[in-house]
C-alpha cells in the first residue's frame, strides 16, 4: 500500500474510502461516496488495486512490449482522474484524493477501512440486481473492517430525503446500526423506519396465526418491547428525526425488502456465527446485500 493512501485514511478527518473497479457499478458508489463525504465534511478517498498478475515487483514483460504495467497504470490514471473531477462537480470544496495500490483488493481496501470513516462498495448492475455480490465485495463484508461497509445497489445515487430503514434485534450490531441510521437520517432529513421481525417460518402468518396456540398479544408486545427498548434514549439525542416503528411477525429479510422498497439507505447489523461466509455474515445482512432494492450498510459489532 502507498503512503499516500495511508496517510489520508488515518488523518484526523477519516476518509471516505470507495473501491474502483472501471465497472458501470463501481462508478455509482464513487458518486454516492462523494455525496456521502461532502454531506459528512470528509475527504474522499478513491482506490483501484492494481492485483495479481500485476503486482509490485513482478514485471510482466511481452518481447518487444516493454513492461506491461506502465500502460495499464496509465489508463487508470486517466479513468480515476475523469471520475475526480465529477465527485468535485457535486462538491467543488470536496477533498478528493485516488490511489493505485498493488495487492490483494480485499487486503489493501481492509487495511485502509480499519481507519477509515466508512467502505464503499458497488454492487451487481441495475439489469442484474440479483446477482450475487463478487468475491472481493463478499470477503470485506464478513471482515471486522472497522468502519460501516456501504454497497450501494439499485439506481438510486443520491439518497436525498427517502426514508431511511434499519433492522432492530436487540443486538449489539443492531445498536450499531441504529446510531448509523438515525445519524444518517439527521442529516439527510429523512423518516426513519425501525423494523423488528422475528419470524424465520416460511408461511404467511398474517393467515396463519390465528391457528398458533400462543397468546397473541403478548407475543407482539414483547416484540414491541424489544423495539421500545432499542430506540430508547435515540430521540433525545435526535430530536428532529421522525421515527415510524414497523412490527412484525413476518421473516425479517421480507419485512425489512417491503419498507426499503422507497428507501434510500437500508442499514443492517451483522453478527451471523459458523464457519460458512454466510454464516459469517448472518443471514439477514447477507440476503440484504445481495437483494437489496436500495444501497445497503453493514456494521459489525
Amino acid at each position: 500500500m502507498t503512503e499516500e493512501a495511508v496517510v489520508v485514511a488515518r488523518a484526523s478527518r477519516k476518509a471516505v474510502v470507495v473501491g474502483f473497479d472501471l465497472s458501470d457499478s463501481s462508478q455509482r458508489a464513487v458518486r454516492w461516496a462523494a455525496r456521502e463525504a461532502s454531506s459528512r465534511h470528509r475527504p474522499l478517498m478513491l482506490v483501484h488495486v492494481l492485483a495479481w498478475p500485476f503486482q509490485a515487483g513482478t514485471p510482466i514483460m511481452v518481447p518487444g512490449e516493454g513492461d506491461l504495467r506502465e500502460p495499464i497504470r496509465q489508463v487508470l490514471e486517466q479513468e480515476l482522474a475523469v471520475l475526480v473531477a465529477r465527485c468535485r462537480e457535486i462538491d467543488a470544496a470536496l477533498e478528493v484524493r485516488s490511489d493505485m495500490p498493488f495487492g490483494d483488493p480485499a487486503e489493501v481496501l481492509g487495511e485502509l477501512a480499519a481507519d477509515a470513516e466508512m467502505l464503499v462498495l458497488g454492487g451487481p448492475r441495475p439489469e442484474t440486481e440479483f446477482v450475487v455480490l463478487g468475491a472481493t465485495s463478499a470477503e470485506l463484508l464478513t471482515r471486522r473492517t472497522g468502519a460501516p461497509v456501504v454497497v450501494v445497489r439499485g439506481g438510486r445515487e443520491d439518497p436525498g430525503t427517502a426514508p431511511v430503514v434499519v433492522g432492530v434485534d436487540g443486538s449489539a450490531s443492531s445498536t450499531l446500526a441504529l446510531g448509523f441510521a438515525y445519524e444518517f437520517a439527521a442529516r439527510h432529513g429523512s423518516e426513519l423506519v425501525a423494523v423488528h421481525a422475528w419470524s424465520d417460518l416460511s408461511l404467511d402468518p398474517f393467515a396463519r396465526v390465528q391457528q398458533w396456540e400462543l397468546p397473541w398479544h403478548e407475543v407482539r408486545g414483547d416484540a414491541e418491547e424489544v423495539l421500545a427498548e432499542a430506540l430508547a434514549g435515540w430521540g433525545e439525542q435526535y430530536p428532529d428525526v421522525a421515527v415510524r416503528r414497523a412490527v412484525t411477525p413476518e421473516r425479517p429479510v421480507r419485512a425489512l425488502f417491503r419498507e426499503a422498497e422507497l428507501a434510500g439507505l437500508l442499514v443492517v447489523g451483522s453478527h451471523g456465527r459458523g464457519r460458512i461466509r454466510r454464516a459469517l455474515l448472518g443471514s439477514v445482512s447477507h440476503a440484504v446485500v445481495n437483494r437489496a432494492p436500495c444501497p445497503v450498510a453493514v456494521l459489525r459489532a
